[in-house]
C-alpha cells in the first residue's frame, strides 16, 4: 500500500523582499525541493517566488495547479490526487500564510477529509505581526478581513467595530491599497477621537511603516498609505 504524501502550507513573504531569508525560514528552501506540484493562487508570482527562494528544479517541470475564487471544489480535489500517489504537495497563496486571509482552507479541509497530513509551515503574517506591534489586546482581537466597499455601509460597519473595540477587543481589517486613503478618510472622520488606530503598512519591508494613535492625533498627521500593503487595528 502507498504511504501518502504530505500537504504543505508554504508561506511567501509579504511583498519583493530584496532578501527572502529575512523573513523566511531556510527550512522552507528544503522543503520546496522535495516537492513536484504545488496549488497556487498566481502562477506568475509563484514561479518568481519558488525561483527566488531557491528551488534548484527547473521552473518548467514543476506543475502549478491555480486556486482562485472561481476553481471549483471538485477540481481542487483532484488537484491532490499525487498525495494519493505518496507525492508532497505544496500550497502557495500570493502573500503571507495560505489559508489565512487568503485562499487554501478549501485544499486543507478536503485534505483533512481523505486524511491527508497537513503541515503549515513558519512565515510572516500581517496579521499576527501587526497585531503583535500594536500594544493591544493580543488575547481576544477578531479578523474581520475587507470591509463593506459602499462608503453608506463601510461607515456604518466601522462603528460597530469600534462598539466592539470598546469590550476591550482588538479589531483587526484590510482594504485593496488604492483604496486605503478612503477608508483612513472614514476612520478619522466618523471614530472618537480617543479611539486607537493602529496603521501597520509595508510589514517587513524596508518602508514598514507601523505606529499606533488615537484617532484625534491621527487628524493632525496623516499618513501616504495609498497603493501600499496596510492592516487596521481598532482598540479602546
Amino acid at each position: 500500500m502507498t504511504t501518502k504524501g504530505i500537504l504543505y502550507l508554504i508561506p511567501t513573504t509579504l511583498g519583493d523582499t530584496a532578501e527572502t531569508a529575512d523573513v523566511i525560514p531556510v527550512k522552507i528552501t528544503s522543503i520546496i525541493n522535495q516537492i513536484d506540484e504545488y496549488i497556487v493562487e498566481n502562477e506568475k508570482s509563484a514561479r518568481h517566488y519558488l525561483k527566488k527562494v531557491g528551488i534548484q528544479k527547473p521552473l518548467q517541470e514543476v506543475i502549478l495547479h491555480p486556486l482562485n475564487q472561481h476553481t471549483p471544489l471538485q477540481e481542487i480535489s483532484g488537484y491532490l490526487k499525487a498525495i494519493e500517489e505518496g507525492k508532497n504537495i505544496g500550497v502557495i497563496s500570493e502573500a503571507g500564510c495560505p489559508g489565512v486571509a487568503d485562499p487554501g482552507a478549501e485544499v486543507v479541509a478536503i485534505a483533512h477529509e481523505r486524511n491527508i497530513k497537513v503541515i503549515p509551515l513558519v512565515g510572516p503574517s500581517s496579521i499576527l505581526l501587526s497585531l503583535m506591534a500594536s500594544g493591544f489586546n493580543g488575547q481576544s482581537f477578531t479578523f474581520h478581513g475587507y470591509l463593506p466597499k459602499e462608503r453608506g455601509d463601510r461607515i456604518k460597519k466601522l462603528k460597530e467595530l469600534e462598539k466592539a473595540a470598546n469590550k476591550k477587543q482588538t479589531q483587526l481589517f484590510i482594504e485593496t491599497p488604492y483604496r486605503n486613503a478612503h477608508l483612513l478618510e472614514d476612520l478619522l472622520a466618523n471614530c472618537e477621537g480617543n479611539t486607537l488606530l493602529c496603521i501597520a503598512c509595508d510589514i517587513t519591508l524596508p518602508s514598514e511603516f507601523i505606529k499606533t494613535k488615537r484617532i484625534s492625533e491621527w487628524k493632525k498627521q496623516v499618513p501616504d498609505i495609498n497603493k501600499k500593503p496596510t492592516i487596521f487595528l481598532m482598540y479602546r
